[in-house]
This record gives C-alpha cells, structure tokens and sequence, in this order.
C-alpha cells in the first residue's frame, strides 16, 4: 500500500477570474436526449463475473464522456455499498493517510448534479446514490453510484469548490479511487480469496481531463505533489493522471442501511466573476454574480430498504455584466432566480432520478430577461432530458 504525505492541508485559492461552466449550463443544446447506446463499449471481467459498459459518465444521454468509470462493484446493490462505507470512522491512519482533514472525513450522502452511465445489460443507468466524504466546500471525495444490473458501476474523484460559487473543479481520479479501496479494505467486506483486481486500460492514460490553471495556482504544494501535479504555476491547464483501469471490489457481503429519514440544510454564498451560463452574447460576457442559494436535502431509508433522496434548491441571486478583462461593472445590476429540485429513487426493483433545474433572468424593473430549464428523467424505463433556453430580444 503506497504511503502518502503526513500533512494537513490548508486549502488557499485566491484571485481567480472566473469559474468553470457546469457542462449542462456552457452549451445547453447539448443536453437534448438521445437515449442510444454510446461508443465504445468496453467488455469487463473478474472470474465468471462479465459486464460490457461505456467506460465514462455523461452529463446527458447523448454520449458526451464527463468522467471516468474507475470503480466496479460486482453482483452488488448500491444501497449496500453506499451503507458499507457510512458505517465506517475515518481514521485511516494504518494506511499510510494521516488522521487529519481532508483524509479524516467519514462518508454521508452527497448533493450533486445527476449524470447518467451505461451497461449493455441495463442500457442508461442514473447516479441515483451519490456520497461524499469530506464537506460541500471546500473540499471532498466524491463518489457516484450507477445500479447496473446486479451490480454497481461508480466513479470517484477529488475535487475543490471554486470560491464563491456551488461548482467544483476535479483535481484527481487516483487519489478518490484509493481511498474507496483502502476503505472497503478497512471494511473486512472483501473476499479475502480475490479482494480486488484491475481491469485493463478502458478509459484515456496517463491522463483525463484537466484542472484550470488560475485553480491549480491556487492549491498548497503539498497538494499539488498528492494529485501528481507540477510544483510550478501553471500557465495552461494542468492535466489530470489517469492510469485508465478501473478497480473491481470482490465484496464477499455488504452492510444493509438501517431505516432513517436525515435532513441537511446547506447555504452556498455567491460572489465571484463568471462567463454568463446562457443567452450569451459572446465570449466576453461576463457577470459579477452576488447572493445566497439554500439547500435542503431529504434522506430516507424504509425497512424493506427501499432509498429515497430529495433536495430543493432555491436562490435570488444580483447579477451585474462586468468587463472580465478590466473587471469593470457595466449598466444596471438585475436578478438571477434559481430554483432546482431532485428526487432519487433505489429499489428492489425500479431505479429512478427526476432533476428540474430553472433559472430566470429578471431586470430590476420585472422585464423578463433570459430563462434556461432543463429537465431529466433517468431510469431503467423511459430515459429522457430536455432543455428549453429563451433569451430577451
């Protein structure tokens, strides 16, 4: 087991200019559905066990790679997967991590966008069960969980909040994936005849995507050598190292959740210099965005284990066009209405998530604006999504 640096790290970003675009927001015509089978379909084995998937995540169905798959949990639910880790402390001390933040934290469930996967087994599968371990800000582990079948597909990644907004920025798919398989190695859940393996390269190697270099330049050197990244600013985007296997996690048994309902209230305070989201008029268009968007998310786990999440996002946020290369305000400050909801279901025998996501542009005076709504419905049965985009004249 490699040991990692014994450090705390303080997390420090400062001065950046603008924020990375959620993927549904930066091209919304994007998001339009087609519910076919994506390219390539990579074939995966351990022992008998055999699966063909798409070997990323999307943010729509339409085949648009968003992250890598790099977990693979076979002939295992998700509820049991997602119970196994949260019964866990986080002292992970005997596996070369230190006991302090952001390698301490304990897993719980997890507010995040929906993004979709595919077996050929099960066709488009959803992220119906998604957990962290750490905070919303101003770090985390992030994991997503596809049910697929009998078993479970996920991806898990480290990612940074970007001040002053809810997006996140991705900084290691390494760094997530071995702290999942310390922590089912912490379990005592493995088989101990076959724990683990590694399937072939099935996604891009040595690396995947990138981190935004006004983020990267903003990260303690400690940080920068943990995610494999260079000790110097960056003046490009900084690749991302991906050894392109995903690992399997032979689970002898997992825990069964016990029933409960939880509710989380988050308030994510805006302030921060972003490329207007839509009804762009062009590539220097740009707002100062201010303002508070709350969060409440509901837990339920039932006796015959059916698990069911909801959150609400609700925000009224002041917007102003700003020059991003002077940073000067330009005319009259209006309003940006946020309003999101998202239900997760997982049972025995039906997978479903539903996200609306609606977002106004309002002048001062009640002129209408701008509006984008996306709307998704992703399960077993009927996947589909929509975006409907209206701009002011």
């Amino acid at each position: 087991m490699r040991t990692l640096i014994p450090v705390i790290i303080a997390i420090t970003i400062t001065g950046l200019a603008c924020s990375e675009r959620d993927p549904m927001d930066a091209e919304p015509a994007s998001f339009n559905a087609s519910a076919t089978a994506p390219t390539p379909l990579m074939p995966v084995s351990f022992g008998a066990w055999q699966m063909e998937l798409w070997p990323f995540t999307a943010n729509a169905l339409n085949g648009a790679a968003s992250d890598p798959i790099n977990l693979l949990f076979p002939n295992r639910d998700a509820r049991g997967i997602r119970a196994s880790l949260m019964f866990l402390g986080g002292d992970r001390s005997a596996f070369g991590l230190p006991n302090a933040p952001p390698f301490n934290c304990v897993w719980k469930d997890a507010v995040g966008d929906p993004q979709s996967g595919y077996t050929t087994e099960s066709g488009w599968t959803a992220s119906v069960i998604q957990l962290e371990c750490g905070d919303f800000a101003p770090m985390r582990f992030h994991v997503r969980l596809f049910p697929a079948g009998t078993s479970t597909i996920a991806n898990a990644h480290f990612e940074v909040i970007i001040p002053g907004t809810n997006e996140h920025e991705v900084l290691s798919w390494e760094l997530a994936e071995l702290l999942v398989k310390i922590d089912f190695l912490r379990s005592g859940l493995l088989d101990p005849s076959a724990p683990f393996a590694g399937t072939p390269a099935i996604t891009p190697a040595p690396t995947y995507r990138t981190i935004n270099p006004l983020i990267y330049n903003g990260l303690p050197a400690a940080l920068r050598a943990l995610i494999g990244g260079p000790a110097a600013n960056a003046t490009a985007p900084v690749p991302i190292p991906n050894d392109g296997s995903a690992v399997i996690l032979n689970l002898a048994s997992v825990r069964e959740a016990e029933p409960v309902i939880a509710r989380r209230q988050v308030v994510i305070e805006f302030n921060q210099i972003i490329p207007k989201p839509f009804c762009s008029d062009g590539p220097l268009d740009y707002l100062r965005v201010v303002g508070a968007i709350n969060i409440d998310q509901t837990i339920k786990t039932k006796p015959n284990g059916a698990f069911t999440s909801q959150f609400h996002a609700i925000g009224s946020l002041t917007v102003t066009a700003v020059n991003p290369l002077t940073g000067q305000l330009v005319g009259d400050s209006y309003k940006a209405v946020i309003n999101e909801q998202q239900r997760n279901v997982l049972t025995d025998d039906r997978t479903l998530v539903t996200m609306l996501r609606l977002q106004k542009l309002i002048a001062m005076n009640g002129a209408f604006q701008g509006m984008l709504s996306i709307q998704a419905v992703l399960g077993a049965d009927a996947p589909q999504a929509s975006v409907t985009m209206k701009c002011a004249p």
